[in-house]
């Protein structure tokens, strides 16, 4: 078994949708990015990723590439995931925590965990979505932007040599 860590951070921005997980939050801002800026997604990207030995997700998905300009994020989890199994890896667990002032995000945990779900190809119990404020503290607390952090734990496949 090996484990990888993943964060992402981006500014909140009027004029943007606020999707996290793949879900449209309704709120005033949303993440500015290159993609759709889904920071929960991309942190779980980097730590399949990095679980994997893979680099992180800007080896994978450049920001310079226009094929990835307003992609969903989740289209990149499913990239990751084919990654992460063409290396021989099949997904334990993943467990994730957002970082943002606003807006609440409980109602979307359990959506979010199941979009995650899908796209990696395992089971909803599989992954784990927390959401943290930092009491008004720094540039998640000031409401300048979001951040998550994931880790994941993956476990080599029956017969597949590395």
């Amino acid at each position: 078994m090996r484990s990888g860590i993943g964060y992402d951070v981006h500014r909140l921005v009027e004029g943007r949708k606020l999707i996290l997980g793949g879900v449209d939050i309704p709120f005033e801002k949303g993440l500015l990015g290159h993609s759709d800026a889904d920071v929960l997604t991309h942190a779980i990207c980097d730590a399949l990723l990095g679980a994997a030995g893979l680099g992180d997700i800007g080896q994978h998905f450049p920001d310079n590439d226009n094929s990835y300009k307003d992609i969903l994020s989740l289209v990149l989890l499913e990239k990751t995931v084919a990654l992460v199994s063409g290396r021989g890896f099949e997904i334990s667990n993943i467990d994730a925590t957002i970082f943002a002032e606003k807006p609440k995000l409980a109602p979307y945990r359990d959506q979010m965990a199941s979009n995650i779900a899908e796209y990696a190809g395992i089971d909803p119990s599989q992954v784990n979505i927390k959401a943290t404020t930092t009491e008004g503290l720094g540039m998640f607390g000031k409401g300048e932007g979001m951040g998550a952090m994931a880790i994941a734990l993956v476990l080599k496949k029956p017969n597949i040599a590395l």
